[in-house]
């Protein structure tokens, strides 16, 4: 698989809410940053911050790739992300953010290695 397919599949996955499928993008030693700074590392956080964001069916995005490249065993996608939710009033609210992910080559796998969220 191409690196591209590889960030494709990923996003793919969170678009269906695909627990599983999205774990299967991702390397044991990932991190990920969150808008507010929040840093998550490792499958079993990243799982348990997934399986409750994927079952909110509130929230949607819109991605506009900005960016990718690779270097030897890495790979690196910008996009800039487009958030709607809800928050817990029910009150709608909107994140605009830029989505980096860094992806290493496993073999022939591309997995997530760092998810960063900076706000914009």
């Amino acid at each position: 698989m191409d690196f591209l397919d590889a960030v494709n599949q990923h996003l793919s996955a969170i678009g269906r809410r695909d627990v599983d499928g999205y774990l299967a993008t991702v390397h044991p030693e990932v991190s990920l940053i969150m808008p507010n700074g929040t840093l998550l590392t490792g499958l079993d956080e990243l799982a348990a911050f997934h399986r409750d964001w994927f079952g909110d069916p509130d929230w949607s995005w819109e991605l506009d790739l900005r960016r990718t490249a690779t270097a030897g065993d890495t790979g690196i996608a910008i996009f800039a992300a487009d958030y709607h939710d809800l928050d817990g009033k029910g009150q709608p609210y909107e994140l605009s953010y830029l989505l980096t992910l860094v992806f290493a080559r496993d073999g022939e796998r591309w997995l997530l290695l760092h998810d960063q969220n900076t706000l914009r």
